[in-house]
Order: structure tokens, then C-alpha cells, then sequence
């Protein structure tokens, strides 16, 4: 494996000051409810505003949207919710017998209230509402609460109120933050305590979630955008250029990165990078994410190639080779797989369907993305009679006595017939 550009020791981990002030935050809104949330949101995010998003607001607001915007957004949720089905069909009850007197499965329930934040960012983004609440009202979910910074005309953008409106949510909070996941995990006089919170955000977010996970549950904790490239002699420079700074221009802390098995193709990926980063406005991410974060890699053979990719455990990993088929199953760890040149990550950005709420920092090597599955539980439940409890009582009654559990005995024996 070959260097040619190496990213800068640049570390991803949670300061001791995020910490702090995350945890001072929670402790407030804890003890100071709508008061605490409203000090902050004037301190953090210099709105002053009612908490709460009416009715009122939101069709005023939506009303300044033009048609063909509704149109996308309507085709985001139609999408999202298709794909969310075809999944949700994939988790189905489970009630089998296990032998004489022993029946046992599951059942899929619907967690009932769900948080999900929605970031401002530097940008309106679409289908952020959508991707993050679509699933949870498919699940089944009885309450969808969504919480989305004030940082538009002292508002949330209309097209983040449409989408989350067309997304089936409850009730909508003009609340950024740590404060907006605090809110919701612990409840305040006006916005409902959840079960679980979904959704990305900056680093306090971030650890707002990793804070309070435990009295709620949560999806991941994602950083910023991430994608690898893997390509050879025949992948197109032009294409592999566009597909890396599209990603890196969410955050200048984005990485991008190219492994390919050619070195003349990954110089001349270099040289496109180059010339398309010209084209960018000067305050776009791009320029600090590729210089500080990219990197380009010749690995010696594909299946060198391949290893890189499992070891790097990307969030989107794009492979640009045409015989992809031949050796995709090798690949284990990723946030979100898109296999062939025109398989652009920016659709699944937008529209295509799957999620685009996906592990970062490695951790495709022990999740995937948010989904469906995040907004339901899969609980057991077992009913043991006649000669299956006599089975069962037998072993339980033996193992507890080895392990110096009498209760546990007494419980068994008390159920073998003499």
C-alpha cells in the first residue's frame, strides 16, 4: 500500500470542554425545564422565539414554498417511505414449538414516542427530515416529535417543515443543540419526554445522544461526512473527483479518500480534484476537508484494495470498478455500499431510497445505518407446559444447584412432578 496523499493527524475524539458544557446543559434542563432550554437557545443559537412550531406558523411558512420544492420533498418521503415498507416486511413475527411442552418466539411492537433532530447546518437539506422520521411513522410509531435549530428568519426553513409535515410528525420544536436532545430525553413542561432519538448533528449533539443513551434509546453516533473511493485502471478521474468532494463539501471536517489499484489513475484523480476545487466558492468545506482530511492510496492488488476498504469501515464506500460483482461479498465493513460508476453516493444523499443516516469513524464494523429497525422492538416471549416444563425444570434445578443459586432451584423443583 502506497501513500500519495496522507490526511493530517487530525483527531475526531470529544473534548473534555463538549463534555462539560454537554453535561451542564442536561443537569439544567433537568432542573429548570422550558426556562433552561430557552437560555440556551438565546445563548447558543440567538432565538428568542415560542418553542413550539403552530399550526399557524407552519402553513404560513410552507405557503412561501415554491411548487416544484413541495414536488422533491413529496418524492423524498414517497421514496424513503417505499423503501422503509420493504424493510419493515422483512421483520415478521416468530412463534415456532421447540419441542414437547416448549413454545417460544417474538413480536415485532412499535417503539411509542420518537425524537428525532433535524440540523440547520449550512444548508437547507431536504431529506434530512424525512430520513430520520419516514421510518419511525412506518414502524408504527404513536408520537413523532422532531426538534431543528431557529437559524432561518427566526424560524426553521419552510422546506424542513414541509418535509417533517409530510412525513406524518406530531409536534415540531424550534430547539438546536445539546438543548434539544436534553429536551426531549428528559421532557420539559412543553416538549414530550421520548423513548428514542434519531438523527445527526454536530458535535455537541453528538454527545448530548452519547449522554443521555440508557434513559432513551438512540440510533448511532455519526461525525462528519465520510466516503471511499475504489477504483482502478479503467475508473473515470473525472467521476471519482466529483464523488469525493461531493461529500467532503458537508464539513471541512469530511474525509474523502480514493484507494485505487492504478497509481497513474489515482495522480490523475488528484489533478481533477484539483481543477473542480478551483470551481468552488473559497467558503466552501471542500477545500479544508480535502486538504486536511483526503488522502489517495495505490494498493498492490485488488484484494489488498479490499482489505483497505474493510479496515477504513467508511460510511459510503463507492466502488468504480466494473467487475464489482465478481467481489462484492468481500466487502464487510461500511456504512452504505454503491457499486458501479453511475451509482452516485448523492443519490442516496437525496433520494434513492435507503437511508442516508450512516456510521462514521469506523463504525460500519459494528452497525450499519438508521432504519426501520431502529423504531421497533423485538421482544420474546415463551409458554412451557406438560412435558417441556418437566425437561426444562429438570436442568434448571441442576445447573442452579451447581451454581449455589437456591432460589433458582426452589423455582424449578417446585415444578417436577415427583
Amino acid at each position: 500500500m502506497e501513500y500519495i496523499k496522507k490526511a493530517n493527524d487530525i483527531s475526531m475524539e470529544i473534548t473534555e470542554e463538549t463534555e462539560s458544557t454537554v453535561k451542564q446543559i442536561i443537569k439544567d434542563v433537568k432542573t429548570n425545564g422550558d426556562t433552561a432550554v430557552k437560555q440556551y437557545e438565546e445563548k447558543f443559537g440567538q432565538s428568542s422565539r415560542a418553542l413550539r412550531v403552530t399550526a399557524e406558523e407552519m402553513e404560513a411558512s410552507i405557503a412561501t414554498l415554491p411548487d416544484e420544492t413541495k414536488v422533491l420533498i413529496e418524492r423524498i418521503v414517497e421514496r424513503v417511505t417505499k423503501f422503509a415498507e420493504a424493510q419493515m416486511e422483512c421483520l415478521v413475527p416468530l412463534d415456532k414449538d421447540f419441542g414437547d411442552g416448549i413454545r417460544m418466539g417474538h413480536r415485532v411492537i412499535p417503539v411509542e414516542k420518537i425524537g428525532a433532530y433535524v440540523p440547520g447546518g449550512r444548508f437547507p437539506l431536504l431529506s434530512s427530515g424525512p430520513m430520520v422520521t419516514v421510518p419511525a411513522k412506518v414502524a408504527g410509531a404513536e408520537k413523532i416529535i422532531a426538534c431543528s435549530p431557529a437559524n432561518y428568519k427566526g424560524g426553521i426553513h419552510p422546506a424542513v417543515l414541509y418535509g417533517l409535515q409530510c412525513s406524518g410528525v406530531t409536534d415540531i420544536f424550534a430547539i438546536g443543540g445539546a438543548q434539544a436532545i436534553a429536551a426531549m430525553a428528559l421532557g420539559t413542561e412543553t416538549v414530550p419526554e421520548v423513548d428514542v432519538i434519531a438523527g445527526p448533528g454536530n458535535r455537541f449533539v453528538a454527545e448530548a445522544k452519547r449522554q443521555v443513551f440508557g434513559r432513551v434509546g438512540i440510533d448511532l453516533i455519526a461525525g462528519p461526512s465520510e466516503i471511499l473511493v475504489f477504483a482502478d485502471e479503467t475508473s473515470n478521474p473525472k467521476l471519482c473527483a466529483a464523488d469525493l468532494l461531493a461529500q467532503a463539501e458537508h464539513d471541512p471536517n469530511s474525509r474523502a479518500i480514493l484507494v485505487s489499484l492504478s497509481k497513474k489513475q489515482a495522480e490523475e484523480t488528484i489533478t481533477e480534484v484539483e481543477q473542480l476545487l478551483q470551481t468552488f466558492e473559497e467558503t466552501s468545506p471542500a477545500h479544508d476537508a480535502w486538504s486536511q482530511s483526503g488522502e489517495v492510496l495505490v494498493a498492490a492488488s485488488l484484494e489488498e484494495g479490499i482489505a483497505c476498504c474493510n479496515d477504513y469501515a467508511i460510511e459510503h464506500l463507492h466502488v468504480h470498478i466494473p467487475e464489482h460483482d465478481t467481489f462484492k461479498d468481500q466487502f464487510q465493513n461500511y456504512g452504505s455500499l454503491f457499486l458501479g460508476e453511475d451509482s452516485s453516493v448523492v443519490f442516496s444523499d437525496k433520494v434513492s431510497g435507503p437511508n442516508h443516516t450512516l456510521p462514521t469513524q469506523r463504525g460500519g464494523r459494528y452497525t450499519g445505518g438508521l432504519w426501520v429497525g431502529n423504531y421497533v422492538k423485538v421482544v420474546t416471549h415463551q409458554t412451557i407446559t406438560g412435558e417441556g416444563t418437566q425437561y426444562l425444570a429438570a436442568h434448571a434445578a441442576a445447573q442452579s444447584s451447581i451454581e449455589g443459586l437456591e432460589g433458582h432451584r426452589t423455582s424449578a423443583e417446585r415444578r417436577l412432578k415427583s
